[in-house]
């Protein structure tokens, strides 16, 4: 259920919360860039550039910027071991689940067919945000920690209430567990992505101890149990770690480069890929790699992520092997995407493309006009047409930015199961064919400039160079052969005649619940209902596009 139909209770703390705070320090300081985790009274910097920072303009220049520095950051600790080695059997490997049959329009090559040859070279790569995982106290979903604190207004004694509560959407609940639930919960994240095709996880490294350290070190361990191909590229998140020492940080990644789940290279070479890698110059990660190499042994493959990828890749060339940035977050400006492709590639590098499909972050005010898919299939487009060598989706699981792939509690696995079609075409250069009518329906749960009547006093705008806000319900489908697609939107009953192969049509947005079926020879083909209903009143402003598919059970 969305916390925006749940009771408020203004000013008021649940039973539970109160006995949980006499012994937990919790949640996310969003306001001021710092993670709490729930479960640890360890603070972790969490204000990455996809966290706190300033509005995000589309197409040329720097795509997201973090919260300045303080002048002088403190030290850290030296890293702690935890649990990089523990789990990371010889032998355990775990050949995991596959796909629902009939789950998508096409049939999924096996992860064989797509990481030989060279479908193999072309890589797929999702963002993983460690202070969001399956689950955060291994609760029951009706009241665990993302339902009392995070969907909650109220949660975490008010301090989300300016903003109606951290999070919008929240990881597909999963059943409690026993025994080592967390790294069962890892396991499970990772067998969703490599059933969806995706080569491994780019891991966004926040602090070098603590919560957020442990389970960067548990997710190498469970990568590894389930999967030994499956790999995680490290990613020094820049705007978060608190050290200027190169020491301390290559000692962090060799900690992490020491489990077989890390990603190298054919050659044997470790893949670094910083974020904001321009929060230092080229002589502090100059260091970095020749400390790996003395200290170590390790050789490194570096790929930075920019912020401003035109302004620093000249300067990065020299030490660099690939280049990436964070991208847009709009479907309009996309373009600009090839000449930074080129441009790499002119430099004899590589290019890590970003794909995305929404963002909309209730902390900062702020929000990108995904316009429905609009913006998936856009930036999915440009990494096949612009023929960039990796890919990296924006993200997995950063839910505070209302950007993850990940199945989730409003868009189920739509997003994701998009994704493997584009990511098929990427891989193997062909269309998959189409065999089973397959429908997407989505839209938000209010309109645009809906005025919430809640006590949230910081709204959301539309971040510079976005798209305009619309109001529309998307039917996306997949066709074997030529169809009428009925529709219904609230009151409004419609048809249109959609053609075989992929086809979007947009409807106007109207109050109640939306739903649509293929009608072919008489029959229903497939057929989809977006159970979310719009509502003309709103106490927490939502501007995340919900999402459903005719392919799974809802």
């Amino acid at each position: 259920m969305s916390h925006r139909r749940r009771p408020a209770v203004r000013g008021g703390r649940p039973l539970l919360a109160l006995l949980l705070s006499a012994f937990l320090l919790v949640g996310v300081c969003a306001a001021t860039g710092i993670a709490w985790d729930p479960l640890s009274g360890t603070p972790a910097q969490n204000a990455t550039a996809h966290g706190p920072g300033a509005p995000q303009p589309a197409g040329p220049g720097p795509a997201a910027t973090g919260p300045a520095a303080p002048a002088q950051p403190e030290q850290s600790p030296p890293p702690t071991k935890g649990a990089a080695g523990r789990g990371d059997p010889e032998d355990a490997v775990d050949s995991g689940a596959g796909r629902p049959a009939g789950a998508l329009p096409f049939d999924m090559p096996q992860p064989a067919a797509l990481r030989s040859g060279e479908a193999g070279k072309k890589l797929v790569f999702a963002h993983y945000f460690t202070p969001y995982p399956l689950s955060l106290d291994n609760a029951g979903a009706d009241n665990d920690y993302y339902t009392r604190n995070y969907l909650n207004p109220d949660g975490e004694s008010g301090k989300h209430g300016r903003y109606g509560g951290l999070l919008r959407d929240r990881p597909l609940p999963v059943t409690p567990k026993t025994g080592d639930w967390e790294y069962a919960n890892l396991q499970q994240e990772v067998r969703t992505a490599r059933a969806a095709g995706i080569d491994g996880f780019t891991l966004d490294l926040l602090s070098l101890s603590g919560k957020n350290w442990d389970r960067s070190n548990l997710l190498m361990a469970a990568a590894r149990s389930v999967d030994p191909a499956f790999k995680i590229m490290l990613m020094p998140d820049m705007t978060s770690l608190k050290t200027d020492d190169p020491r301390v940080l290559a000692e962090a990644i060799a900690t992490l480069a020491d489990t077989s789940a890390a990603h190298r290279l054919p050659d044997g070479r470790l893949v670094v890929s910083p974020f904001k890698a321009e929060a230092k110059n080229v002589a502090w990660w100059t260091e970095v790699i020749r400390v790996l190499k003395a200290d170590h042994g390790i050789r490194t493959a570096f790929v930075p992520l920019f912020l401003d990828f035109g302004a620093h890749s000249g300067d990065f060339a020299p030490i660099s092997y690939g280049f990436s940035e964070w991208g847009s977050r709009s479907y309009v400006g996309q373009e600009s995407s090839a000449r930074d492709v080129q441009r790499a590639h002119g430099t004899g590098k590589i290019w890590m493309q970003p794909v995305s499909v929404q963002d909309a972050r209730p902390n900062q005010g702020i929000y990108d006009e995904a316009g429905n898919t609009a913006t998936l299939r856009a930036t999915w487009t440009r990494a096949i047409e612009d023929d960039a060598d990796w890919v990296q989706l924006t993200t997995w699981n950063d839910y505070s930015e209302g950007s993850q792939f990940a199945p989730s509690l409003h868009n189920g696995h739509a997003y994701l199961d998009l994704t493997s079609y584009y990511l098929t075409r990427f891989k193997t250069g062909g269309w998959p064919k189409i065999v089973r009518d397959t429908l997407y329906l989505s839209a938000r749960t209010q309109f645009a400039d809906a005025d919430p009547t809640g006590d949230q006093s910081l709204v959301m705008s539309l971040r510079k160079g976005s798209a305009p806000s619309r109001d529309t319900v998307e039917v996306l489908s997949f066709l074997t052969g030529p169809a009428v697609v009925r529709t219904t939107v609230g009151t409004a009953r419609g048809s249109h005649d959609a053609p075989a192969g992929v086809h979007s049509k947009l409807l106007p947005l109207k109050a109640g619940t939306s739903s649509a079926h293929v009608a072919r020879d008489g029959e229903t083909a497939a057929e989809v209902d977006l159970p979310y209903r719009v509502d003309p009143k709103v106490e927490v402003q939502d501007l995340q596009y919900y999402a459903a598919t005719s392919g799974r059970e809802p």
